[in-house]
Formats: structure tokens, C-alpha cells, sequence
């Protein structure tokens, strides 16, 4: 699988693999996403780069040292112990493979260890599970540990997978539907493995299982926003927040990021001002978390919400240094039931009277209109009160909420960052370019890349070396070091080549000038012109790490075309 570069033969090595996984495709379908759970569970070994180099020196006598050498060459620890383990006598392993249960649970079992003497029992676990294996086995289960698992497989990947193994005559998006409502692919293949239908048909989302977040397209004016909705929509303020899905089952309240990860811990003030403000049986919202100034009600940036991220002492402290205000947008779920196939209006209005306004939770800013002048001033006041711009939404009757998916249900309008390109992209990092000069010892400039999600694989866009201050610029080598491969990844499509590539994964929010045609880029490679893909004029970082999103959350190609599309109308 990591070997080839077709989509089409890596879906049916995956099909083949999950008809002879039989019962325990459940397990596989988590090893092959490097996971033991789904996301919003939160589950993983607790070992460290650091801890595994530990038990590795131990295993072999080699130096910690060299095995980070060793590591930094490659950019793999994975490579570094299938390297180990084809120098150890294998003793323990009589003759056979590991099983898929056999790995799962060893890991599943470091994962549960904690308290006095959990560094020691982890460790033990780990060296048990690598001496047993056999150099592929150590390296593979080392990836699923460090959660580099490099097989170039998205979930998108899995899905078709799982539909060409165990057969479905329906619309592929109702399956791709029923996982964006509850995010957990091992539900979703025991299902199919079971031919169980009726049960994949009746998913809907649930309390404390965050559902794929909707989506917003981009256009860059006004009226053709209007055009686009049918001359009226609903306009709400676009806020430099953090997405913010609030889960209460009747007892217990959950926060979850945009990524589907558990952020309850980081925000005790929400959970308690929740409790206080609504009085339901059940329900799940959807809105953005923004920081402000309780004093004059100015709102804060982003930044200043992310440094609550991941946080672990003090939050109590955190929370007066920086209040935060969570602006409601949508409902998913009321009281035991679904709503998400409610138009948008209805979802609105039920929001709406649902609580009163205060402090801590507010309605997202907003107006209904046809007047292009009365946007204009509203979408001005939106810039003027901190925020980013504002969305526009259909009010239509036929307007669900879409989990994990686009539409022209709605569509973002942003500030222009320069004359002549609004909005920024959220760019993949897919390789580096050598430092020289000022920047030796670093890198130059960064390869990236944005996300064709019909054909599952990464494509450039543009060269970045400007926006990046000294102190980002020299911590690039480091914080990238662990995605290094020593070849171009078997999910991305390039011309250019680096002198380092990346594994896809980490997201920069790059702004430019235009989308130009480029020969050297793949982008939309031949869609506009022939043997000539998209490019990004003048890229910039804005200095923003969107560590809120995945690699393939990154910007997608459909999005470029549509953008350099409306640039050639102007």
C-alpha cells in the first residue's frame, strides 16, 4: 500500500484486506487510520518519540543518540526499528506473525496504563510487542504509535474500500453520510461487514459523538453571493473564533473541536456557564468560541483562543486572563431528536428560543436581506467589530445541514487581504527547500499543496518563503522533522522536487496575490489549460499554524478553480 501512487490499486488492496480480515475488521479499520479509536474518544499509548528511542537503545545497544540520528535522516522512527529488529534474534517469534488482535490490543493495553510506574509498563509492553515481530511488523507498529502510519489512506479512502468489500447498490455519499454523523469507522464497517442497511440508513447524530462540521464555499463579492442565493440569504458575522460543537446528554457536557477531538478540559468556563444558561433534555450545538475583553466587549483574535489549547494546569486562571464568548450559529439535536434536516431558517429560529443572551453565550450577528448596500454596511460593521468577515446563508427550504460537506448552502465573504485576491488558503506543507544565505541552517522556502478530494491526493500550489519571522523560520527543521519521508509520499502529486518532502498533515494559512496558470504546478493539473496546473502569485504567510485542522481539511483543488474562475470574470 505505501508503495503505490494509484488511488484506484490502494482501494483494492483495502478491499481485499478487509473481506479477509472477516471479525476483526472493526480492529484493522483503526490500524490502518494509525489509530486505536475514533477521534473524539481521545484514546492513544501515551509514548512519546523520546520513550520509544529509549526502548529501542535498550532492545539493541544502540545509543539513544544514533537512533536519533538515525531518525533525523529519515524522519521515521518507524524505518530506524525495522532497521533494529532485522539485527535482533528473533526468540520470541516461533515461527509466526503477529495477529491483528494480537497488536491492537497490546496497544489498547499500553493505552490504559497510568499512574506510579506506567513509563516503566509501557515500555515493557512496547519492547515485548517489537521483539516479537519481525522488521516490517516493528516498523508498522511503531508508525501506529507515533501516529505516522504514512500509508497515504484518508478516511475517503476507506469508505470506497469498505463499499467494494462487503457491496452497497446506493449513493456512495449516503455511506460517506452516515460516517460525516458519527465519525467512528469501526461502526461503520461492522455495518457493512453485517449487510446491515437499515441501521447505516437510520444514522443519525447522538450526544457526545461529534458530527462533521458544515462547510462554506467562497465567492469573492457580493453580489455574486446574491446571484448565487436567489437575490436573498441570511448574513451572519464571521467570527476568528475557534469551532466549538457543545454535546449535553442530560448530564454530562462535551466540547469538541472543528477536527472532532475532545476540547472539554480546556474550557471550564463554557461548561459551567452552559449549565447555567440552558435548561434541555438533550441537545448539540454548533458555534465558535471567541476571546474578548469583558470590560469594553472587544473581540480577541484567534491566537488568543489557541493558547488555551492543550493546556493542561491552570485553566482556571487562563479563563480570567482571557474570557471567552461562544456566538451560536446552528442546532444538529434537540431533546432526543435530530434536526439537521430542518431548513436553515427553522434551525435558526429554534436556536433562538432556546435561552437568553449573556456573557458567555450569544447568537451569531446577523441579518436577512436582498440590499446590496445594507450587506455591504453589515458586512463593514462585521470587519469593524473583530471579526473576520461574514457568511452567507440560503433561506430556502431546502436547506439541511450537511455534515463534512460543501454547498452553496453557504458561502464565506472575508476581508480582502490584497487588491487582487480576497480571502486566505489553508495550505498543506508538503516539502522544504535548503536555507542559503540568512537562512542557512533552516529552510528557504516550504513546497505546498492543497487537496483534491475526488482523486484522495495532495497537488502543489506554491513555493512559500515569505511572512515567516526569525524565530518560526529557525524552528522549521525541528518542527517538521518528524514528518520527514525520504521520498515524495504516495498521496501527493508533484512536479517539483524538494530536497525534503513531508508527510501531508500540518496546515499553514497562507494569503497572495492571484491564481495564476503555472507548468510547474499540479494543482488542477489540465483542467484549465493543458499540461499546466494552478498556482498561487505572491503567497505570504500570514503567520497562522491551523493546528485546528488536518492535512486534507487543507484548501481543496475544486476551490481553487472555482476562485481563479471568478478572477478571470472581473
Amino acid at each position: 500500500m505505501e508503495a503505490t501512487a494509484k488511488r484506484l490499486e490502494l482501494a483494492s488492496m483495502l478491499a481485499s484486506l478487509f473481506v479477509d480480515a472477516k471479525d476483526e475488521v472493526e480492529k484493522l479499520v483503526f490500524l490502518v487510520q494509525g489509530k486505536l479509536a475514533p477521534d473524539y474518544e481521545g484514546i492513544e499509548t501515551g509514548m512519546a518519540d523520546k520513550l520509544l528511542v529509549k526502548a529501542l537503545s535498550g532492545i539493541s545497544n544502540v545509543r539513544e543518540d544514533q537512533i536519533l540520528k538515525d531518525m533525523a535522516k529519515t524522519g521515521d522512527l518507524g524505518t530506524v526499528a525495522f532497521g533494529i529488529a532485522s539485527g535482533i534474534k528473533q526468540r520470541a517469534l516461533e515461527e509466526r506473525m503477529h495477529t491483528i488482535a494480537d497488536v491492537f490490543d497490546s496497544l489498547k493495553a499500553i493505552s490504559k496504563i497510568s499512574g506510579e510506574g506506567s513509563i516503566s509498563k509501557k515500555l515493557g509492553l512496547y519492547t515485548e510487542l517489537i521483539i516479537g515481530s519481525t522488521p516490517s511488523e516493528a516498523k508498522y507498529i511503531t508508525r501506529i504509535i507515533t501516529g505516522r502510519l504514512r500509508l497515504g489512506v484518508s478516511d475517503a479512502t476507506i469508505i470506497s474500500s469498505l463499499i467494494a468489500a462487503f457491496g452497497w447498490d446506493g449513493d456512495p455519499e449516503a455511506i460517506e453520510y452516515a460516517y460525516n454523523c458519527y465519525p467512528d469507522m469501526a461502526r461503520l464497517a461492522r455495518l457493512m461487514r453485517s449487510h446491515d442497511w437499515h441501521s447505516i440508513a437510520a444514522t443519525s447524530p447522538a450526544p457526545m459523538v461529534p458530527v462533521k462540521v458544515m462547510l462554506a464555499e467562497r465567492l469573492t463579492s457580493l453580489s455574486e453571493i446574491l446571484v448565487k442565493l436567489g437575490k436573498k440569504a441570511a448574513f451572519e458575522y464571521k467570527y476568528d473564533g475557534l469551532r466549538t460543537q457543545i454535546h449535553y446528554d442530560g448530564s454530562n457536557v462535551k466540547i469538541f473541536s472543528r477536527g472532532s477531538e475532545e476540547t472539554t478540559g480546556n474550557f471550564p468556563d463554557i461548561i459551567r456557564a452552559f449549565k447555567s444558561t440552558f435548561n434541555l433534555k438533550s441537545c448539540i450545538l454548533d458555534g465558535e468560541s471567541v476571546p474578548y475583553n469583558p470590560e469594553t466587549g472587544e473581540l480577541y483574535p484567534f491566537q488568543m483562543v489557541s493558547k488555551r489549547r492543550g493546556r493542561k494546569y491552570d485553566l482556571e486562571g487562563k479563563s480570567e486572563e482571557i474570557p471567552i464568548v461562544v456566538f451560536l450559529f446552528d442546532i444538529l439535536y434537540l431533546d432526543g431528536r435530530s434536526t439537521m434536516n430542518l431548513p436553515y431558517e427553522e434551525r435558526r429560529k429554534l436556536l433562538e428560543s432556546l435561552f437568553s443572551e449573556n456573557e458567555n453565550f450569544k447568537l451569531a450577528t446577523r441579518i436577512v436581506s436582498s440590499d446590496l448596500q445594507e450587506i455591504q454596511a453589515f458586512f463593514e460593521k462585521s470587519i469593524a467589530d473583530g471579526c473576520e468577515g461574514i457568511v452567507a446563508k440560503s433561506v430556502s427550504d431546502e436547506t439541511p445541514y450537511r455534515a463534512g460537506a460543501r454547498g452553496w448552502q453557504w458561502i464565506k465573504f472575508k476581508r480582502d487581504y490584497q487588491r487582487q485576491m480576497g480571502d486566505s488558503l489553508d495550505l498543506v506543507v508538503l516539502g522544504a527547500f535548503a536555507g542559503h544565505g540568512r537562512r542557512k541552517g533552516t529552510y528557504g522556502a516550504l513546497l505546498m499543496g492543497v487537496y483534491n478530494d475526488e482523486r484522495d491526493t495532495f497537488e502543489t500550489i506554491c513555493k512559500l518563503g515569505t511572512g515567516f519571522n526569525d524565530e518560526i523560520l529557525f524552528s522549521l527543521p525541528k518542527r517538521f522533522e518528524a514528518l520527514k519521508t525520504e521520498s515524495c509520499p504516495n498521496n501527493v502529486n508533484s512536479i517539483m522536487t524538494p530536497e525534503v518532502w513531508f508527510y501531508p498533515d500540518t496546515v499553514l494559512e497562507v494569503v497572495g496575490a492571484e491564481i495564476t496558470i503555472s507548468p510547474v504546478h499540479t494543482c488542477a493539473y489540465s483542467v484549465i489549460e493543458e499540461k499546466s496546473g494552478l498556482s498561487l502569485r505572491f503567497p505570504r504567510f500570514t503567520g497562522i499554524f491551523r493546528t485546528d485542522k488536518k492535512g486534507s481539511e487543507c484548501s481543496k483543488t475544486s476551490e481553487i478553480i472555482s476562485m481563479y474562475n471568478n478572477q478571470a470574470k472581473k
